[in-house]
């Protein structure tokens, strides 16, 4: 290997530890929020509650449509008002679909609220969900373990600690008032450093991997910087930001936020798109190691092309599926298109999902053209160094049980 890509993937795997280093550094400087968010999340307490009797059944008119509600009996199951209690209100304060209706034996969440008469009323939160969100998960869990077998279980234990790394580091450093944007930079590289090592093992490919999303997600958080500021996006694009600004109680970077979930968005998307676009380079040079560096880029990046279009495609209508009552909103308005893309709840979903989609083309052929550059040079009489391990973790085991 020549001594430039040599340094090349020394400085990706020093920018990984020195990502977990730095991690840990601010981790232990106190990562609890202020006082005064403490406070306000206490204004309100959430509790799981029991219906235990229906006691009335009306219809109320609002807006010209008539609406059902009803008046039942609960009991708090957790809290400091556990075993209480309370009389509460279902449909009368919030728009319900359908059909919906409460019956004795039904598990609901319920915020418990003083009233300006000193006493504590409940209000309908949501129901609980956590039995079939259970189901869910098991069924995930075992399908994932049934198609994937071992590699399948390093996934999940590379998932949970990505959830670890988000729930755990860059939440609490932004809600410590921290910089969003930094802080989500320094989680990447954890979770780069956790997830891409733990599944895919000791190995060049791994290697080849991490360099390539370092290089993807640098740019992408360049291109976000750039249009983000370009567009005069400020952040306050979404009800629960104006939220957080209000609860925190101290200023909170909604600008750096912004940038921070667009780089771990297109993380995720970049992850799968370049493991599996290295993996297309060293299984085509293992099927015919004589070919030359051009004919491998060539006939790789004709994989490639098809994964820019298919992913591209993915993101786009993920980030529409999730704004589809939005679209729905400014379609019912007939507001001129000019008019309605110029508004930042709209312009900061197509920022999302552009510049998203220019880190993933600009990923595959960079991608790519690193994957070729190391096969081909494992391929010479001097090979590869011996500490950066076998080629891939498949070829690892196939040699070891040989």
């Amino acid at each position: 290997m020549r001594q430039d890509v040599r340094l090349f993937i020394f400085l990706a795997l020093g920018f990984v530890l020195g990502g977990a280093l730095l991690g840990w550094w601010l981790a232990s400087g106190g990562l609890t929020p202020g006082r005064e968010a403490r406070e306000a999340s206490m204004l309100t307490q959430t509790a799981q509650a029991r219906v235990l009797e229906v006691l009335e059944t009306g219809e109320l008119e609002t807006g010209g449509e008539t609406r059902t509600f009803q008046v039942v009996s609960i009991e708090v199951l957790d809290g400091p008002q556990e075993g209480q209690l309370f009389s509460l209100e279902f449909g009368r304060f919030q728009a319900l679909p359908e059909g919906v209706r409460l019956s004795p034996g039904d598990r609901l969440m319920v915020s418990l609220q003083p009233s300006p008469e000193g006493e504590t009323v409940a209000f309908f939160a949501d129901f609980i969900r956590t039995q079939p969100l259970a189901l869910l998960g098991v069924a995930f869990v075992l399908f994932v373990l049934l198609v994937s077998r071992w590699k399948g279980l390093r996934g999940l234990i590379g998932m949970v600690l990505s959830f670890a790394v988000i729930l755990g580091f860059i939440l609490p450093q932004i809600l410590a008032g921290r910089d969003p944007l930094l802080v989500s930079i320094v989680g990447s590289a954890l979770l780069l450093a956790v997830t891409l090592y733990l599944v895919h093992g000791w190995t060049v490919k791994t290697h080849t991997a991490v360099v390539s999303t370092v290089a993807a997600l640098v740019l992408t958080g360049i291109l976000a910087a750039i249009f983000v500021r370009s567009t005069r996006l400020s952040g306050f694009g979404s009800e629960e930001t104006l939220f957080l600004t209000q609860l925190l109680g101290q200023e909170l970077n909604v600008r750096g936020l912004l940038l921070g979930s667009i780089l771990i968005g297109a993380l995720g998307v970049l992850d799968d798109l370049i493991v599996s676009q290295v993996s297309v380079v060293f299984e085509l040079f293992r099927a015919d190691p004589s070919k030359s560096r051009a004919a491998l880029f060539r006939q790789a990046m004709i994989v490639g092309r098809d994964h820019i279009a298919a992913t591209v495609n993915t993101l786009v209508l993920a980030y529409v599926g999730a704004s589809l009552p939005l679209l729905l909103l400014f379609t019912f308005f007939a507001e001129p298109f000019i008019l309605a893309i110029n508004r930042e709840l709209v312009a900061e979903e197509v920022v999302r999902a552009l510049v998203g989609s220019l880190g993933l083309m600009s990923a595959v052929p960079l991608t790519t053209a690193l994957a070729v550059r190391v096969v081909q040079r494992s391929g010479t009489a001097k090979g590869l160094p011996a500490w950066m391990g076998p080629m891939t973790l498949d070829e690892h085991v196939m040699h070891h049980h040989g």
